[in-house]
């Protein structure tokens, strides 16, 4: 199962799953089958089998939460650290350019806190933090927008080309309309 922002479930959340699955326990213990038990707590008759072979084994401590899946790789205290280094900038760690690479924060995070993290889990991270994908702030100072307007209205339709239409019965959409 997949989770927005690459997360996993909130503290809340993972107390409330395992109320269900206690309460689940409880009518185990009465004697009610599993497609009752699903359809009283709405979850899946899957779910409910799996957690009363759970039950079965280990009794009601075996549906209790076993906590987060993982610890992350960095914790808040020195996520604010990495925030920093990165409000620095790019320059200040030795790269030519004012842009940030997920490359480059993991080289970061690397040599800051000497931990070795794959991108996309780097990404997720920044993400779950509020960073976004880079867009400039502003436009620049040069852009003329009566020139862009202009290009856009007279040499773009140049540059592009007609549409052609395709013929009835014709497979091919490339080819031109009169003959």
């Amino acid at each position: 199962m997949r989770y927005p922002q690459g997360g996993g479930l909130t503290p809340e959340r993972q107390a409330f799953r395992e109320r269900i699955r206690l309460e689940a326990a409880e009518q185990f213990a009465a004697g009610v089958s599993n497609a009752e038990v699903a359809k009283d707590l709405r979850v899946s008759v899957r779910s409910v089998q799996r957690w009363r072979r759970a039950w079965h084994d280990a009794g009601a401590e075996g549906l209790r939460s076993a906590g987060p899946v993982s610890v992350p790789k960095l914790s808040e205290a020195l996520f604010a650290v990495l925030e920093k280094e990165l409000a620095k900038g790019p320059v200040a760690h030795g790269w030519p350019d004012q842009t940030w690479t997920l490359a480059r924060v993991k080289t970061l995070i690397g040599r800051r806190f000497h931990k070795s993290m794959t991108l996309s889990a780097i990404a997720r991270m920044l993400h779950r933090h509020g960073f976004s994908h880079q867009v400039p702030a502003r436009r620049a100072v040069e852009r003329d927008e009566a020139a862009v307007a202009g290009w856009v209205k007279e040499t773009w339709p140049q540059v592009e080309g007609p549409w052609r239409r395709s013929m009835p019965g014709c497979a091919s959409k490339t080819r031109p309309a009169s003959r």
